[in-house]
């Protein structure tokens, strides 16, 4: 027995309103670690202060990502999935970063060279625990 038009037509509508309310997060899978000031110069803006958002929510792009300096200014959504350490990941909390250098060449380098995102300490603290030295994250580009 087949389904009366209206309501395959109704149901088609309730799945794409419930997915325009939930979209489906496709986000890549990577290593965070965080770095202090000073955070200038950059390899993408120099000593340009303006380059900074007032956040203060910033990183610096791993090899994987840097793209020959591509990634200057891109802007990406971070969250931490899991630390070495059990609840070190802030539940929930999901951040938006803009890149403004490259973590092999920052003044401040990260203590692990292998990462895929280097936060400024603000942005790491947003989504961790200071104490972790690395997160896991899932980040996408926006």
């Amino acid at each position: 027995m087949s389904q009366p038009p209206y309501l395959i037509f109704s149901g088609c509508l309730f799945l794409l309103l419930l997915l325009q309310l939930f979209p489906v997060f496709q986000a890549d899978v990577g290593t965070a670690a965080r770095y202090r000031p000073p955070y200038t110069p950059t390899a993408c803006f120099g000593n340009d202060e303006g380059q900074f958002p007032s956040t203060n929510l910033f990183a610096s792009a791993g090899e994987g990502i840097w793209d020959n300096g591509a990634a200057c200014g891109r802007q990406y959504l971070v969250r931490c999935i899991s630390a070495a350490v059990p609840r070190t990941c802030v539940p929930g909390e999901t951040i938006q970063i803009r890149i403004v250098d490259r973590a092999l060449t920052s003044v401040s380098r990260p203590t692990r060279d292998a990462v895929t995102i280097v936060l400024s300490t603000t942005a790491f603290r947003t989504i961790a625990n200071l104490s972790a030295t690395s997160i896991n994250i899932e980040f996408q580009q926006v």
